[in-house]
């Protein structure tokens, strides 16, 4: 079977970014913000794994931590220390902003598994609350612990 004659972008394409389909309309290979607008639901994908990046260093420090306690007192009041300080409670701020977000976004896949929340409008809503929703809860969780530890 021979392939039709491309024609548009993909006729006068040389970098071989276009491939022709079998129905013989040319198609980029992969999407690309040329093709498709941004929205708030690939933020949301985005973010959501930076967190798990963001979680497996917080596994790191949680291991460190639990080994300072298992090398004795000494060790221990140091990593707290580390801990209390201004780069420590930036890094326990954002620890607390990812496992928001593993919970929001837990949510919001468990609700498309279930076939629902998949409308383009219920999904920015969705979306949206999975991008603003771990700053926010993360931001009073910390003001809550401040105020019953000061």
């Amino acid at each position: 079977m021979s392939k039709p004659h491309p024609s548009g972008a993909a006729a006068e394409d040389q970098t071989g970014r276009f491939v022709i389909q079998p129905n013989g309309r040319p198609r980029p290979l992969s999407p690309h913000l040329q093709i498709w607008r941004w929205h708030v639901t690939m933020t949301a994908s985005i973010l959501f794994r930076v967190t798990i990046g963001a979680a497996s260093v917080g596994a790191i420090l949680i291991t460190a931590w639990l080994g300072a306690v298992a090398f004795g007192p000494d060790a221990h009041a140091a990593a707290t220390e580390v801990l209390r300080s201004p780069p420590g409670l930036v890094i326990g701020f954002g620890l607390t902003v990812v496992l928001f977000s593993f919970f929001l976004n837990g949510a919001r896949h468990t609700l498309n598994d279930t076939g629902n929340g998949l409308t383009p409008k219920t999904s920015d809503v969705l979306s949206w609350i999975a991008v603003i929703g771990p700053v926010v809860l993360a931001a009073a969780f910390w003001a809550l612990l401040m105020g019953v530890s000061a």
